[in-house]
């Protein structure tokens, strides 16, 4: 019985040391990516800075044509609406 006992009694045995070793090679590697990350964003948002900088015309310029596109076409396509219903009317209408 007192071996059953010894059995049961039984414990995990950690090396403590390698623990706290794994610890500090996870925490070095996120200091890593975290700094990656960062150079990697820095250097997008340069280049978006410097695309947008090397435009042909200004961005507010750039908006109020885009504008004016929409209305055109938005135009555009309620007479091409109003058009196909008088057309479609016009036809019921024998």
């Amino acid at each position: 019985m007192n071996q059953h006992d010894q059995q049961s009694r039984r414990t995990i045995d950690i090396d403590i040391r390698l623990v706290r070793i794994g610890a500090v090679l996870t925490a070095a590697g996120a200091v890593v990516a975290c700094a990656g990350m960062a150079v990697g964003a820095f250097a997008v948002l340069t280049a978006g800075r410097r695309m947008i900088h090397d435009m042909d015309m200004p961005r507010a310029q750039q908006v109020a044509e885009k504008w004016q596109q929409a209305k055109e076409a938005s135009r555009a396509g309620a007479q091409a609406w109003q058009s196909a219903s008088h057309s479609h009317n016009g036809s019921l209408a024998r």
